[in-house]
């Protein structure tokens, strides 16, 4: 669908070229929900502004639907335009313009008939659950309705594409949550496929079938949401991760880590990292009865992503003869990630 080859964008002055974008390739598939996160400065806006070509690239690609878009005239570029819907963060609404009127707008530019205006404008707002404020202000509005105005307005001329930048960003918890479940809900109902840009890893958990990370003007790291979330394999991806894994131990944990008394058996204590059907399986009752070891679960969590779990386990294994080590690189075998935090 949307296909970005050695994409570089150069911004000229006086002080001096800054390298907004360094050599980015990007591919994302037909009604996929893609996510690209990143820090302030990464390059995340610019880059979403060169696939619209809001931003000329200095060099490169970007091919959307089989349409080379760094080839085509001002018409051309303007009738493409149509097929891709933009949200934004602060939701630039014309605050003269009620919500209906808002959503019509882009339709009027495309000079649509009335009628059709009017069963367009009617359908969408049914669509992002603003029926009862049609004929409200954006003065008159919660910041999560402006958005669902905001979406419904890029939804008007049937777009193939939908990019958003930080698109919660400016939301409440709550709301964002709603947010993200609307665009969840307009890609399955529509097909449509959405990029979206955030520097929340939330967001990408939440909403994304795959994930790139961008620092400092390069694409470090793509590709499925699972693969990453599973495999990280840059410091950025990892560091991002630790926000929504719960990946690092509270301080009252380590602290009784500290206290333990192990006794007059060897002893290990690690961290599991678990993600999938894994799971589900008996892993701690096996070690028990296979290696002749105790087990103490000190800590544990579990979440999901897109209905597979995930999750981390603190246990101490006591044993003998080296059961301990025994168990431990039983656990690798079975693909969990293993962290020895202390040796006894």
């Amino acid at each position: 669908m949307i296909y970005i080859k050695n994409l570089t964008k150069v911004y000229h002055s006086d002080s001096g070229d800054v390298k907004a974008l360094d050599e980015v390739n990007l591919h994302i598939k037909k009604g996929e929900i893609f996510g690209i996160i990143g820090l302030s400065g990464a390059g995340k806006s610019t880059l979403l502004r060169c696939i619209n070509m809001l931003e000329k690239p200095t060099s490169g690609s970007v091919e959307i639907d089989g349409v080379e878009m760094t080839s085509l005239s001002p018409n051309e570029l303007k009738e493409m335009r149509k097929k891709i819907g933009m949200i934004f963060q602060h939701f630039n609404l014309l605050t003269s313009r009620n919500v209906r009127g808002n959503v019509a707008f882009p339709l009027e530019i495309a000079g649509v008939d009335k009628k059709t205006i009017n069963q367009k404008v009617e359908r969408l707002l049914d669509l992002v659950g603003l029926s009862d404020k049609a004929d409200s202000f954006p003065s008159q509005l919660s910041g999560g309705q402006k958005q669902r105005v905001g979406i419904a307005r890029a939804l008007a001329n049937d777009p193939k594409v939908l990019l958003c930048d930080e698109a919660t960003s400016a939301l409440d918890p709550q709301t964002t949550l709603s947010i993200l479940n609307l665009l969840k809900d307009i890609n399955k109902k529509l097909g449509i496929t959405i990029v979206l840009i955030t520097h929340e890893m939330n967001v990408i958990k939440q909403i994304c079938n795959s994930v790139a990370v961008i620092e400092k003007s390069r694409v470090v790291e793509q590709g499925s949401l699972l693969e990453v979330f599973a495999n990280p394999k840059t410091d950025t991806a990892r560091n991002f991760l630790k926000s929504v894994t719960l990946s690092e131990l509270p301080e009252e944990l380590k602290e009784r880590i500290r206290n333990l008394d192990h006794g007059h058996l060897e002893g290990r204590i690690v961290k599991i990292g678990f993600f999938g059907k894994v799971t589900a399986e008996p892993v701690i009752s096996t070690l028990v009865k296979k290696f002749d070891v105790d087990a103490n679960i000190l800590y544990g969590n579990i979440d999901h992503i897109q209905d597979t779990p995930y999750g981390m386990l603190v246990v101490e294994l006591r044993g003998k003869n080296g059961g301990a080590n025994s168990a431990i690189e039983y656990l690798k075998t079975l693909g969990l990630k293993v962290e020895v935090i202390v040796n006894v």
